[in-house]
């Protein structure tokens, strides 16, 4: 059987709600963690940008927690729309600063990487102290700077939660003399921890580069149901 025949058929195996063998899992990740070492750490995407049981064994959850070192930490839409996690660093002026970090680590408790994960925008001149205790407060002129450095239009970022879902800051006039945003939160779990009551935001561009929000609710309780207790698979016992 080849390798993409036995991947369709583990696929819709999972879709069945049908466990994997530990064995298969590591073959997975093994894989995944070749694919994903060669990517880059700004991720080049070109527009549009639209939508489209657990294992308890201590060695699955190694395996699947380890491909979250190998992802990129962050992307670049048509070289205009900047997109990360968290947010900026006094660390980091350019792009290219960001393409040359050792990503493939656990994410640390301070440094170029922490920031780009956990800092936050502020109505805030500057830089300040984040009362999360890793990352950054930036303020508009911090983005000003780094998006004129960078040629970017705008900076697309999650982090923190939106009750409407999205929060757009730091507006600036462009050359016809339009105000646009710099920055925008894009916050996608409805009902965050089953007890805010916030919706949600999906942010689509497309090839003009042009803003859609697709707003949306967490689903019902009843529509959701209740997960099947399938019995443990041999790696869980």
């Amino acid at each position: 059987m080849s390798a993409m025949s036995n991947l369709d058929e583990q696929i819709e195996r999972l879709k069945r709600c049908e466990y994997l063998k530990e064995s298969e899992v590591k073959a997975l990740c093994d894989k995944a963690r070749e694919i994903l070492i060669d990517e880059s750490n700004v991720q080049k995407v070109d527009a549009p940008v639209t939508c489209l049981k657990k294992y308890g064994s201590v060695n699955v959850w190694r395996y699947c927690t380890e491909i979250f070192d190998y992802l990129s930490l962050s992307a670049i839409i048509d070289d205009k729309v900047f997109c990360v996690h968290g947010g900026l660093s006094p660390a980091i002026n350019t792009l290219d600063q960001i393409r040359v970090i050792d990503r493939k680590q656990e994410v640390p408790h301070d440094g170029a990487m922490c920031d780009l994960m956990w800092s936050d925008p502020e109505d805030i001149d500057g830089w300040g102290l984040s009362p999360r205790g890793a990352g950054y407060l930036f303020g508009a002129d911090v983005v000003a700077k780094f998006n004129e450095t960078n040629h970017i239009d705008l900076i697309a970022r999650a982090h923190q939660l939106v009750m409407e879902g999205y929060k757009t800051m730091f507006p600036i006039k462009g050359k016809g003399g339009q105000t646009s945003d710099s920055l925008v939160t894009v916050w996608s779990a409805p009902n965050y921890c089953y007890r805010c009551g916030n919706v949600a935001a999906i942010l689509e561009l497309d090839e003009h580069l042009d803003q859609h929000f697709k707003i949306f609710e967490a689903a019902p309780q009843e529509s959701r149901g209740v997960p099947s207790r399938n019995p443990a698979p041999d790696y869980f016992l």
